[in-house]
């Protein structure tokens, strides 16, 4: 077979969010790109991740609401859930957006699209089976997949990840989940909502990346939908077959033994490296992806750059979205973006969700001690909440010396409100930047402007705020 010979301005291998808005970009500006793909085109957040688990939320979340409706003076009963029903959904919403993540849009941008698997064959050079490649600039963007940990027995016993939980035939009947991070609270809340017995295995706290309080209070309430969730569990052995899996785990409380029909392993993500040759391309890399600085540049050969989840720096599809836009600033516009620059928010899309942006309170302390003040506000006292029937959770700002440290938020659309926190952290605004606009009434995002004004409230209506108020009362 021949080989075609390709030079361009840009190489990207891998079409997922951060390939995707880089090679967008470039072809925009008139630059010659070419794209390598092997599997589907916008990668694990449009395909296994992101969109699909959000859609299977929002099912889940219909049938939830169906079960609650009585509070609200509407009988309903229990829901009937047609699982192909469910499917169906999930897959209209891939196919929604997948127009916008396809070779055709690509090709049409004028990049040079090829479905093949892409690899160095020295510092310069990209090779697949039919093309060999040379450009100015490299970028690797193969994202991440799911790491599947070295228990005894899991290799040998059928589990599923979450490129394979949405397309299952059946609704699993009662399905163990191992890891109690983001993927595996919303997987556990879905199918629960839906009529699935979940039980959910983490070997240390769940959701333990979020702000423990805000934490503690999703966990609760997902327990008491039904989830069993088990803290503080270590699976030491996997065994069973189709249908019948059972994990034994060890705990200070003693071991447990769980059987379910289906497993789904979530213990968290590997940076996809394999067979890039990334030695042949003087490409250094560790066990959490390539080894880039802060410029997503690698720190062994600078024609190549790193974006996204085999960045490293977190495994976030906005995250890789920035690194996109860093690229583009530092490659073709010569500015100095840097990958820190900017707050990383972060959002559990249970119910109630659970965002955070910036240090939690516990980070906080730790780095900076007694200085560090937080500021709450509940849902319960927030009109809309109120009125909606969704009065759980608070807003909770981290303080110090007037800079927003960071922010969590627990309860109903927190991930939408964190934005107002982390617009002004990105923008170096002062916590009275959140007290100073008129938020319209009645809005969940005022809590945020409560929570910031309850910050000011012992100073304004303090001892010597009354003293001069009194003083300046005397003025004609």
């Amino acid at each position: 077979m021949s080989v075609q010979k390709l030079k361009g301005d840009l190489i990207v291998i891998g079409a997922g969010s951060a390939g995707l808005s880089a090679a967008a970009g470039a072809a925009m500006l008139g630059l010659n790109v070419i794209l390598y793909e092997k599997a589907e085109m916008g990668g694990d957040c449009l395909n296994y991740g992101c969109v699909p688990s959000k859609a299977l939320l929002t099912t889940a979340k219909y049938a939830q609401t169906a079960r609650e409706s009585a509070k609200f003076g509407v009988t309903s009963g229990e829901p009937v859930v047609d699982w192909e029903g469910v499917k169906a959904h999930v897959q209209k919403a891939i196919d929604t957006i997948a127009p916008v993540d396809s070779q055709e849009r690509f090709e049409g941008l004028g990049v040079t699209v090829i479905r093949e698997h892409a690899k160095f064959k020295d510092a310069k050079t990209i090779v697949s089976e039919t093309t060999e490649a040379t450009a100015r600039r490299i970028i690797i963007s193969t994202g991440s997949t799911a790491f599947i940990p070295p228990i005894p027995g899991l290799s040998e016993t059928p589990f599923i990840t979450n490129e394979t939980v949405f397309s299952l035939p059946e609704q699993p009947k009662h399905l163990i989940i191992l890891g109690g991070g983001p993927i595996g609270m919303e997987m556990a809340q879905a199918f629960n909502r839906l009529g699935t017995k979940v039980t959910v295995i983490e070997m240390g706290r769940a959701m333990g990346q979020a702000d423990a309080d805000h934490a503690k209070i999703a966990v609760d309430a997902i327990r008491e939908e039904g989830v069993s969730v088990l803290e503080g569990h270590k699976a030491v052995q996997v065994s069973g077959s189709e249908g019948a899996v059972t994990v034994e785990t060890e705990s200070e409380d003693g071991n447990q033994s769980v059987t379910g029909g289906h497993l789904l392993v979530a213990v968290g993500r590997r940076a996809v490296m394999d067979g890039l040759e990334l030695e042949a391309g003087n490409v250094a890399y560790d066990r959490s992806g390539v080894q880039v600085s802060q410029k997503l540049r690698s720190v062994s050969n600078p024609r190549v750059w790193a974006l996204g989840d085999v960045a490293g720096k977190g495994q976030f599809t906005h995250l890789a979205g920035w690194h996109a836009s860093v690229f583009t600033r530092r490659a073709f516009f010569k500015q100095g973006s840097k990958a820190d620059d900017l707050p990383l928010p972060a959002v559990t899309y249970v119910a109630p969700e659970v965002a955070q942006v910036g240090l939690t309170e516990a980070e906080a302390r730790e780095q900076y001690g007694e200085s560090v003040s937080v500021s709450t506000f509940p849902f319960h006292e927030n009109d809309r909440a109120i009125a909606e029937g969704k009065t759980l959770g608070e807003a909770k700002l981290v303080i110090r010396k007037g800079k927003i440290l960071g922010a969590s938020i627990v309860g109903e659309g927190a991930g939408d409100i964190i934005q107002l926190v982390g617009y002004g952290m990105s923008n170096k605004l002062g916590v009275q930047s959140l007290t100073n606009f008129i938020s319209p009434y009645p809005t969940r995002a005022e809590i945020v402007k409560r929570a910031a004004s309850a910050h000011f409230t012992p100073t304004v209506f303090g001892k010597a705020s009354r003293t001069l108020v009194g003083l300046l009362q005397r003025i004609p």
